[in-house]
């Protein structure tokens, strides 16, 4: 008997579906792009509970006649490639003609579509792989796709997607992403009875981030152009001393695609190299145009990726473009004094210290100069090991090896120096440890943090005038999901008109502009997690943020209290992001080496 078979054609039509669509999200963008394919001016998605019920795109486009309606629902039909020649010159967003096939296959599908010749238009219904009725119907030029039920007939896949909140979140940052790809049409999400994007059409792309990211972020961005040859990149990029915290607002496009790409990530890095602030992310919205033979799109399922002819020449470009925009640009940060009467308004701590002081931190280390245990030291959380216990995490969770490695009882690591402003050199008779001061500070911020949080006893700092805040369509999304969790770590904000939101408190662990920043790296880090992991993930976010880091000198007293904060924890071998915190170099490797 043998053992190879060919499948059924339900079976095989459903794993190509699956290879397709992984989720809503990926129906709302084959949709969309097929909607910007036929010439759509205007461009409408209305969902229901995420898109796991329901999903309507609608569009004005070219439409299509009852002849190529019908077609369309055979794998790899297209009206946009006819030859293998064709694949090497894709100026369309779609091209592989298996979207709708897909779509139909794991879905209760209707489709309305009218091209403007004769008197009716077609509607088209099926579930999954069965045809139920092609029908007349009044109907304006364009199309209008439904999806109802999606994964009606896969409940394994269906079962694996997220929350109706988190499916809308990342619908929405799709949908930002094609209008920014396209300011020249009009673009509404809705989800429910609520609309979440309403771009009307603009003639600029900088009128198109102010739609959707607001004035603050407009403000501080630059025209950037170049043109290297064929290549040509033009676009907005953060101002030099502006960027933000995190990766957030890059938003990269080919051809008008929005791609991933690691040539283009690390362009932009080196572009703003010496420019921005350490630890400072830039944002950009680049539009990059290539001659389609030097662009390969067909190399990723959901065309996400690309690959270039000439990366050099596409790195050389954007680097160039991004260099003469900052050499116009500011280069001298403005420091502003702040009065007495300036200083309350930003927030004095309850216990006298500088609002801005990175909360339970080092800077409330003891200060051997002073002659006293500072007021700023952490109070005992109950994650402390009694005396000794130090050595025996050491023993536990450093040791690389499971030799019996140990340190006398009631010793912990003797700090020797810091390395680079990066490291924190400790030793004892094992060995040396080096110590990665920014994970090791995050990881005894989180079990502070934990502990603060499990006792709900955050210290609040109210706002007489609350931070205002513009938020994209997802970060507001998110936030609406997340205001009952933001306010229980200590962030309490309101919706204001709009997208704006007004930060009126925070855990006074922050000064006001680091924590309306946190605030808004807390509602992104919310957005894509899951609902069990979004506590400790916004923890750790806060953690990460307060921490002390990479680059900063320390005093041997703030390295020694440090060290010592970090060996009373039970498991300190991994920050909260998943980075190692300590290396050793055992005595034994040292003596070998050193033919002692």
């Amino acid at each position: 008997m043998n053992k190879i078979h060919v499948l059924p054609e339900d079976v095989s039509r459903k794993i190509a579906a699956g290879e397709v669509i992984e989720r809503p999200v990926s129906v709302v963008k084959e949709l969309v792009e097929n909607s910007l394919d036929a010439g759509a001016s205007a461009v409408r998605i209305e969902l229901a509970e995420g898109g796991r019920r329901l999903i309507k795109v609608a569009d004005d486009g070219s439409g299509m006649s009852r002849e190529d309606a019908a077609l369309c629902f055979r794998r790899h039909s297209t009206s946009k490639i006819a030859s293998e020649a064709d694949l090497e010159r894709i100026s369309t967003l779609g091209f592989r003609g298996e979207a709708l096939a897909s779509i139909a296959a794991v879905s209760r599908l209707t489709l309305r579509t009218f091209d403007g010749t004769g008197e009716r238009g077609t509607v088209i219904e099926r579930e999954g792989d069965r045809l139920v009725a092609v029908t007349d119907i009044a109907f304006p030029r364009g199309t209008a796709v439904e999806v109802r039920d999606l994964f009606f007939n896969l409940p394994a896949r269906r079962k694996f997607l997220r929350s109706a909140q988190s499916e809308l979140n990342v619908i929405a940052k799709y949908v930002t992403q094609a209008a920014l790809a396209s300011p020249g049409a009009r673009f509404t999400l809705v989800h429910g009875a609520r609309q979440v994007i309403d771009c009307p059409a603009v003639g600029t792309l900088r009128e198109r981030v102010f739609q959707l990211f607001g004035k603050a972020l407009v403000d501080r961005l630059m025209d950037v152009a170049a043109v290297d040859g064929g290549s040509r990149v033009e676009g907005l990029a953060s101002l030099p001393l502006a960027g933000r915290g995190d990766r957030s607002v890059q938003h990269v496009f080919v051809n008008g695609r929005p791609v991933k790409d690691r040539v283009l990530s690390a362009a932009l890095n080196q572009a703003y190299a010496g420019i921005l602030e350490k630890g400072r992310q830039p944002e950009a919205f680049l539009f990059i145009g290539l001659p389609l033979e030097d662009v390969d799109v067909n190399v990723h399922p959901a065309k996400a990726e690309v690959r270039f002819k000439d990366s050099q020449v596409v790195f050389r470009t954007v680097l160039r473009a991004v260099s003469e925009g900052a050499a116009r640009g500011h280069t001298i940060k403005e420091v502003y004094p702040v009065s007495e009467e300036g200083r309350s308004g930003r927030g004095v701590s309850e216990r006298g210290g500088p609002a801005g002081a990175p909360g339970l931190g080092l800077d409330r280390a003891p200060d051997r100069e002073a002659g006293r245990a500072s007021p700023w030291a952490p109070a005992d959380t109950g994650t402390a090991a009694a005396p000794g216990a130090g050595g025996d995490m050491y023993r536990r969770y450093v040791s690389p090896s499971s030799a019996a490695a140990s340190v006398p009882a009631g010793e912990d690591p003797v700090v020797l120096g810091q390395y680079e402003n990066m490291y924190i050199v400790a030793g004892s008779e094992e060995g040396l440890l080096v110590i990665d001061q920014h994970n090791a500070h995050e990881r005894v911020l989180f079990e502070k943090y934990k502990e603060i949080d499990r006792q709900q006893a955050w210290p609040r700092q109210s706002l007489l005038i609350p931070a205002l805040a513009e938020l994209s369509p997802s970060q507001r999304v998110s936030f609406e999901e997340n205001a009952a969790l933001l306010e229980e770590l200590g962030f309490r904000a309101e919706a204001m008109g709009g997208r704006s939101v007004a930060l009126k408190e925070y855990p006074d662990i922050f000064g006001r502009e680091a924590a309306l920043e946190v605030f808004l790296g807390l509602i992104e880090e919310a957005g894509g997690a899951e609902a069990g992991e979004r506590r400790d993930r916004m923890l750790a976010t806060m953690a990460c943020k307060s921490a002390v880091k990479a680059g900063q000198p320390l005093t041997r007293e703030k390295m020694g209290y440090l060290v010592a904060e970090l060996f009373k924890i039970s498991r300190l071998g991994l920050c909260p992001h998943g980075r190692p915190v300590v290396v050793r170099i055992d005595r034994a490797q040292i003596d070998k080496g050193l033919k002692r």
